[in-house]
């Protein structure tokens, strides 16, 4: 099974540990038969602070989960959970577990499908989404691709290759659309704020056979931010919910997915740290 690590561009802390959290919960999950599905959780809210994300079953004896700091842009990679009812609450960040959360919503999680847990819209009238992803894979000679708009700085916008290829066209703020087949391979995605505005271009590379969320952010330096999320690849055989790589899909210098190696290597030399703590304590 190829499940390749995410690469997280330019996100902060908050995104880097969601992303990492979310991961680690992904590839410890135990492989079951049947009754799963997929949940991932996302900040699409411009202009709402950081908040603690909180996960717990209605239905299934799992332990809650908790994401804290869960800042604007981020999104996690899928957690496979037991099928049933879940609650999703967002309280601000730092808030107590106890206090009352400013947003919930349920999701019922059907064996086989997957979705996405969004907070979305601008800060005042702020709600949280329940996306119905389509991991169905296409055809070895197509790629899927939908877009997610979540930039407030261009409330509508077209979406297009470089070449003319229409993917999508007058897409609102907080809107989702349906998936769209194309052409894979390389491509310089075309992001154009509609009625006027700077085009932010994504280089990037869409597999064959493979899904895919391009999600729209504000960037804080100004203008848009795209970027290319992998709901599913034909390699790989469950979702997968990291930033794709590829052309242009990554950043000089980013720390993030240092940090993911750090966090890897730091697992493994505290794990033989206890084995070897036990084999001299056994022997003292």
């Amino acid at each position: 099974m190829f499940i390749p690590m995410p690469h997280v561009r330019r996100l902060g802390g908050a995104a880097a540990a969601l992303a990492v959290v979310a991961t680690v919960t992904l590839f410890a999950s135990p492989a079951r038969a049947a009754g799963d599905g997929y949940v991932r959780l996302a900040h699409l809210s411009p202009d709402t602070p950081a908040v603690d994300v909180y996960l717990r079953s209605v239905t299934n004896a799992i332990k809650p989960q908790t994401f804290k700091g869960v800042a604007y842009g981020a999104m996690s990679a899928y957690l496979r959970l037991p099928t049933g009812n879940y609650q999703v609450a967002m309280r601000k960040a730092g808030a107590a577990a106890s206090t009352k959360p400013v947003l919930t919503t349920d999701v019922d999680v059907e064996n086989g499908a997957a979705y996405t847990v969004a907070g979305v819209g601008r800060f005042a009238d702020l709600g949280l989404r329940v996306l119905q992803d389509d991991l169905k894979l296409p055809d070895p000679g197509k790629s899927k691709v939908r877009i997610i708009q979540a930039s407030v700085k261009a409330p509508v916008l077209d979406v297009a290759g470089q070449n003319g290829t229409k993917i999508a066209d007058g897409v609102q703020f907080a809107s989702t659309t349906d998936y769209r087949e194309v052409k894979p391979g390389k491509w310089s995605v075309q992001v154009i704020p509609t009625g006027g505005g700077k085009t932010s271009v994504l280089p990037c590379t869409l597999g064959a056979g493979s899904v895919y969320s391009l999600v729209v952010l504000d960037d804080q330096g100004g203008g848009l931010k795209p970027e290319l999320h992998v709901d599913a690849e034909r390699q790989g055989t469950v979702p997968l919910g990291g930033v794709a790589t590829g052309d242009g899909g990554s950043q000089a210098g980013s720390r993030v997915p240092m940090a993911l190696l750090l966090a890897g290597l730091a697992a493994i030399f505290s794990g033989g740290l206890v084995v070897v703590l036990r084999r001299r304590l056994r022997a003292a």
